[in-house]
């Protein structure tokens, strides 16, 4: 279908991020959340991979159902973490009969308690190098302009990520809620000659107790206006309203710091991703 590096060429686009559902349950929620955010036009949409690789036939499954039912652009995540080098290859091939253009390269994080004994790449760089050698796509990585949360020292994170998205396509970054955060990392990009398209990723904060925990894995601020708003909040409803303002203020101030997209996280839910996306300048079909 189309490469992200041209659809980030012709303006500022448009992306969601799913989780491969793991029920039938949670697999007719999916299609249904789907069929809404599709009629917004997203130049594309990214199915994530499990931990250990726990999803791996259901991203695939997703990622075929995008591009063929809803005809968007569908950008599989891969991490490399428990796989050997023959295992991420034949997950390769199997995209490549698939005719995939772009994928999101990650290094991932094990099942807590899980040792991996056969994991043959320790970074997201390596595995990056790897896919480059065997598949002509497109190939993303994660940013995180807070810092990462096993980085040694600032400086060290920096010059880790450097390295990272000199080899890549583009980034996509973990969600965040101060624009300035996204603003400064750009711009310690740029200094050490790093000019790959930065996406910022959004998520409406909607679950006070859902931001907190993955604020900390990810060590990004969860600012406390926003989740003494949150707190206060009498309903879902008003919760859901609050969430959708703040994802909306941030994304204009990312789209005014001349950020090349949004990539909005849904948590397989449509309707403060559809808001959202209405809000910015995407309005549904």
């Amino acid at each position: 279908m189309a490469r992200i590096t041209r659809l980030l060429d012709a303006g500022q686009t448009l992306s969601f991020e799913f989780s491969a559902p793991r029920d039938e349950a949670g697999a007719e929620r999916l299609k249904q959340t789907l069929d809404r955010l599709s009629k917004h036009r997203p130049q594309f949409m990214s199915v994530t991979y499990g931990a250990g690789g726990t999803t791996r036939g259901p991203t695939r499954d997703w990622v075929r159902t995008i591009r063929d039912h809803f005809q968007v652009e569908a950008m599989p995540h891969l991490t490399c973490v428990a796989h050997t080098r023959d295992e991420i290859a034949a997950i390769i091939e199997d995209y490549q009969e698939d005719g995939v253009d772009n994928i999101l390269a990650l290094r991932g994080d094990l099942p807590q308690g899980v040792e991996s004994p056969s994991q043959a790449f320790d970074t997201a760089a390596e595995l990056t190098d790897f896919i480059r050698s065997r598949a002509d796509w497109d190939i993303g990585v994660a940013a995180h302009p807070e810092g990462h949360p096993m980085a040694a020292s600032v400086e060290a994170d920096l010059s880790h990520q450097a390295r990272k998205l000199a080899q890549a396509d583009f980034a996509i970054t973990q969600f965040g809620y101060r624009a300035e955060h996204y603003d400064q990392f750009v711009n310690q990009l740029d200094a050490r000659g790093i000019d790959t398209p930065v996406i910022p990723g959004i998520m409406p904060p909607t679950n006070v107790a859902g931001i907190e925990r993955m604020s900390a894995i990810n060590t990004t601020e969860f600012p406390v206006e926003i989740r003494e708003r949150l707190e206060a909040a009498s309903s879902a409803a008003e919760r859901r309203e609050i969430g959708v303002e703040v994802a909306v203020r941030l994304g204009r101030e990312l789209l005014d710091f001349g950020a090349p997209g949004l990539h909005i996280y849904t948590m397989n839910f449509a309707r403060a991703a559809s808001e959202v996306a209405t809000a910015l300048g995407w309005p549904a079909d």
